[in-house]
């Protein structure tokens, strides 16, 4: 059984390194979509965010191709990598050297089925838009051109700059929640498609520890409180939309 125990960045093919990285504003690192845009099929897709503001400072890397996902994070110093794959969403402990795997709902395999060939993560500013949010300016993010979108209500403020083409990549999303008065912001710092990504990339670990679950009784743990906290980064890829 192929193994990923080299750790993440051993196991990013060579071909991701041709790939353009822009400078920016945020920090040491670089805000911008590194390639052309021709058209909107394509099956593979990478992006890394940082999340911060009013919350647990955090990097996430995402990668996906073919109806699978992997997603790399720090939160708090503690790593975790999740595999969406098939009927199991899996988040993996690479310290402890544990996982657990959930089944996902049919919900959220009809949603992978039919958004195979597009992005299955960082749609929040699609879904903004198709909420009413309105267009309050133009702007560049790194070398990109954007659209700033906006909507708000009683209950919280939301910001998209999302690129001003057909693919329509969020670059920045800022919400402040007006109940707490804090702030969220996620600033997504590179975009990369069209990837050759190896199968072994998207399987969990030789040697991991993996406790598999059922949805329902995976939810029936959460309510309890019984269940292990993992981070669900994307969770209509384990809930689904309905």
């Amino acid at each position: 059984m192929p193994t990923l125990r080299e750790g993440p960045a051993s196991m990013i093919p060579h071909r991701l390194r041709q790939y353009r990285h822009v400078p920016s504003l945020v920090g040491l690192v670089a805000l911008g979509v590194s390639f052309a845009v021709p058209a909107l099929a394509t099956d593979s897709w990478y992006a890394a965010r940082i999340t911060g503001g009013d919350t647990p400072f955090r990097v996430e890397h995402f990668w996906a191709e073919g109806g699978k996902v992997r997603m790399d994070t720090v939160i708090r110093a503690q790593p975790f990598t999740t595999i969406v794959s098939g009927e199991y969403y899996t988040v993996i402990d690479p310290v402890k050297k544990t996982a657990l795997s959930i089944r996902v709902t049919p919900s959220a395999l009809k949603l992978m089925r039919e958004t195979r060939g597009q992005r299955p993560f960082a749609r929040e500013a699609d879904r903004m838009v198709a909420a009413g949010a309105e267009q309050v300016g133009s702007e560049k993010i790194g070398n990109r051109p954007t659209k700033h979108y906006r909507v708000s209500n009683s209950l919280a403020s939301s910001e998209a700059w999302v690129t001003d083409d057909d693919f329509r990549l969020p670059m920045r999303l800022i919400r402040y929640d007006r109940t707490s008065g804090s702030t969220r912001r996620e600033d997504f710092v590179d975009w990369a498609r069209d990837l050759a990504l190896p199968d072994a990339f998207f399987a969990v670990p030789a040697g991991t520890e993996v406790e598999r679950l059922e949805y329902e009784e995976y939810a029936e743990r959460a309510r309890d409180g019984t269940s292990q906290i993992v981070p669900i980064l994307v969770p209509e890829l384990l809930h689904g939309r309905e």
